[in-house]
């Protein structure tokens, strides 16, 4: 992926309604869900989705098909795939990379 293209999805994520949007998608899968469904689950007005679905599909991380009488919006997951292996790209130095999880009750010392 070339840095331009990074930071055109990134930018498309920078704002707080359009990662919703995109997270629900995430979530909905390849099926995707059609806009009305979006805006009811988000609580996003139809002319301020139309705006964010907009920005989102000119990053590339979203696509649309025709189905019926309405739209159906679905994640690109290789987009999405592309964003995270450029934004891991020489990760740890070319270590093995694995994230790290710590849950601690208050007052407790770490496992060795």
């Amino acid at each position: 992926m070339e840095t331009s293209t990074a930071l055109t999805s990134l930018a498309a994520l920078a704002q707080e309604s359009r990662l919703a949007v995109f997270r629900l998608l995430v979530q909905a899968g390849p099926a995707g869900l059609a806009a009305s469904k979006i805006a009811e689950a988000l609580g996003i007005a139809p002319s301020s989705l139309s705006f964010h679905l907009k920005e989102l599909a000119h990053a590339n991380l979203i696509a649309s098909v025709k189905a019926g009488r309405s739209i159906i919006y679905s994640a690109n997951f290789a987009s999405m795939n592309g964003l995270l292996a450029f934004l891991t790209q020489n990760c740890c130095g070319g270590n093995a990379c694995s994230p790290v999880s710590v849950s601690l009750c208050v007052g407790q010392e770490p496992a060795p």
